[in-house]
């Protein structure tokens, strides 16, 4: 039986407001509905490995979501990290700052981490998936470029792999493509596949 149909008397919740976690997840087939309704600080210990900060995040923003679930509700968060040079590259504040981190990218590789987390009302899962990146030189006319034309000021590390700068800068990754984007759905799909027939 195919996961659709697992699923079909499921209620899955994606808690995002992005838009290319809801393409990924439309992508997948599965019917769901989008809630961005939860406020959560995006905190998290000091000391905390890199590698399991967006897991942490994922599965705090999963708590902090505002509505009790339904016996049949499926609930799903992620939360993505780009590092380079062992520094977190999170949404730029300002142009000067993805100026920057576009600059420490290039001629570079750096690492992106999406934390996934899947709740129900009995029961929880989470996972990391890691995608390796490496970008080719990318001059500043074209940093400038992209950043006046593409304002990625919504994006960890300052840059969409789906956009522009991805289709001139991308060298080569080593990992899931969809995880850079903001959602590891293959890896989402099998866990899901698994949760339903637990």
């Amino acid at each position: 039986m195919l996961l659709i149909d697992k699923l079909k008397d499921k209620k899955i919740i994606l808690a995002s407001g992005s838009p290319r976690r809801r393409e990924l997840m439309s992508g997948l087939g599965i019917d769901y509905t989008v809630d961005t309704e939860t406020r959560f600080d995006e905190f998290y210990p000091d000391g905390l490995e890199i590698r399991r900060i967006p897991e942490y995040l994922a599965c705090g923003k999963s708590r902090a979501y505002p509505r009790p679930l339904g016996k049949d509700d499926i609930l799903i968060t992620a939360d993505t990290l780009v590092y380079c040079q062992e520094r977190i590259l999170g949404k730029p504040k300002s142009r000067e700052e993805a100026v920057e981190m576009l600059r420490l990218l290039q001629n570079n590789k750096h690492t992106v981490l999406t934390g996934v987390c899947i709740r129900s009302l009995d029961k929880e899962i989470s996972f990391t998936s890691s995608s390796d990146v490496y970008f080719n030189k990318i001059s500043d006319e074209e940093i400038d470029y992209y950043i006046d034309h593409y304002k990625p000021f919504d994006k960890a590390g300052s840059y969409g792999v789906q956009e522009w700068i991805g289709y001139i800068g991308l060298l080569k990754i080593e990992g899931s493509f969809y995880n850079i984007m903001g959602l590891p759905v293959q890896r989402l799909y099998t866990e899901l596949e698994k949760f339903v027939t637990r």
